[in-house]
């Protein structure tokens, strides 16, 4: 199932970027799952970091984003977005779209192949 992140780059401390996921194949909709953001620094695991109800009614977020970073979806264009504001250089890492998620502790059955952040002055 082909998930396709884009929008990852350099940013200084402070700033934001708008993180997209895109469902590339018609048939691979995404509006039936929950989808989520998780990250992975270098020499560290893959950590949660939001996820979204089929609907957009339901969100949850890791504490260390809560306040800054936003998940939202757009169904029609099979897409997902990841708002971050207020960057930490902590923040860095390759960001990585799931879909189908749930479970504690959260996991994903489908993953994109991820999106370098970098938070550096």
């Amino acid at each position: 199932v082909p998930l396709v992140e884009s929008g990852g780059g350099l940013v200084q401390p402070g700033g934001s970027l708008r993180l997209s996921c895109v469902a590339s194949v018609r048939s691979s909709s995404i509006s039936l799952y929950t989808m989520g953001w998780f990250r992975q620094a270098p020499g560290k695991e893959r950590e949660f970091v939001a996820f979204i109800t089929y609907s957009g009614g339901r969100t949850n977020y890791a504490d260390s984003v809560k306040g800054r970073f936003i998940i939202s979806r757009d169904n029609a264009k099979n897409t997902v977005y990841l708002q971050m504001n207020s960057l930490k250089s902590e923040d860095t890492a390759v960001y990585y779209c799931g879909k189908n998620c749930g479970g504690d502790p959260v996991s994903c059955s489908y993953w994109g192949q991820g999106t370098q952040v970098t938070v550096s002055s």
